[in-house]
């Protein structure tokens, strides 16, 4: 029997993109329950709704996804309230767990929090060597405060927190919204507009030489719900493919995933963000045995069909 089976397992977040899946994942555990609460019965930014939220749900376990997230230009729009939403419910959420008493406490962080040199592969202990790329230091920075607080209730009040690091995320259920999506489901959008719109070229951000690395949303959930299960330290873990693409390299192919032919123009007067992003992942391959496993054309070609199939429904809502 493992640490999960017959736990209640309460997910915040877990009714979006990531959450659906990670409640899924969480279900090989064989857990008694997996709750997922929504923000509009429980506003988390709320101390007395966070302590509504024990009371009823009860949980053992917490996985802390809920979070206030958009690409580089919502991050540029919205540093005050991506700072203070992502920063008070981690912490209300955390010292109202602690006080509750419950088992285990997940707070996946960000990429974002890395600093903006760090040297390719980013490894764990690079962490604190620099200050994040400023366009999203916010928001990285108040999910970073949240590892401090994982790591100082381990050691004063003995609460089994634990802190994982997500790259960039992509897959099928993503935000495809202009304003707010994050790059790949952006580019997709882009490419099948000007595709059905027979427009001679596309608008980019940057200058497409910043790099990325990409993790498919199903593996995550299931690194996530492994190291719930399996890892029990206050080292903060990478999750990631291990994969490093430019971001004109993506471009180029996401347009011809789409069937786009046009030109791609680059805007360089638009931020590329940290320059580059690629994560040592050996730490949760040897913690808790998670290795990504989705080909990232094959996830694309799922995400793509997924906006295909969606995006009258997906425009729909946005208007």
């Amino acid at each position: 029997m493992g640490f999960l089976t017959g736990r209640r397992v309460v997910v915040t977040g877990g009714s979006g993109f990531l959450g659906r899946e990670v409640c899924q994942a969480l279900g090989a555990y064989q857990p008694a329950s997996i709750l997922a609460p929504r923000s509009y019965e429980y506003d988390l930014r709320r101390r007395e709704a966070v302590r509504r939220l024990l009371r009823v749900t009860r949980p053992d376990v917490i996985v802390h996804l809920a979070a206030v997230v958009g690409g580089i230009g919502a991050n540029r729009e919205n540093p005050g309230r991506y700072f203070f939403d992502n920063a008070i419910m981690g912490i209300q959420l955390m010292e109202e767990a602690r006080l509750f008493k419950v088992a285990k406490f997940g707070a996946p962080g960000t990429i974002c929090s890395y600093p903006k040199h760090t040297p390719v592969p980013f490894r764990e202990e690079d962490l604190w060597n620099g200050y994040p790329e400023e366009t999203n230091a916010p928001y990285g920075l108040a999910k970073k405060m949240l590892l401090v607080q994982a790591q100082a209730y381990r050691q004063q009040y003995g609460l089994n927190a634990i802190t994982l690091l997500p790259v960039n995320l992509y897959g099928p259920g993503d935000n495809f919204d202009p304003q707010t999506s994050h790059v790949i489901p952006a580019l997709i959008r882009k490419a099948i507009e000007a595709r059905d719109e027979r427009r001679p070229h596309l608008d980019a951000w940057g200058t497409g030489a910043a790099s990325r690395e990409f993790l498919f949303v199903r593996d995550a959930a299931r690194g996530i719900a492994a190291a719930s299960e399996l890892y029990d330290k206050p080292a903060p873990v990478n999750l990631g493919s291990g994969r490093e693409i430019t971001v004109r390299e993506l471009a180029e192919l996401i347009c011809r995933l789409c069937r786009y032919e046009g030109e791609i123009r680059w805007d360089p007067s638009l931020p590329d963000g940290q320059p580059r992003r690629c994560l040592d992942v050996t730490r949760a391959r040897e913690e808790f045995g998670f290795a990504a496993s989705t080909n990232f054309e094959d996830g694309l070609r799922e995400t793509i069909a997924y906006y295909e199939a969606h995006r009258a429904g997906l425009a729909a809502r946005a208007a």
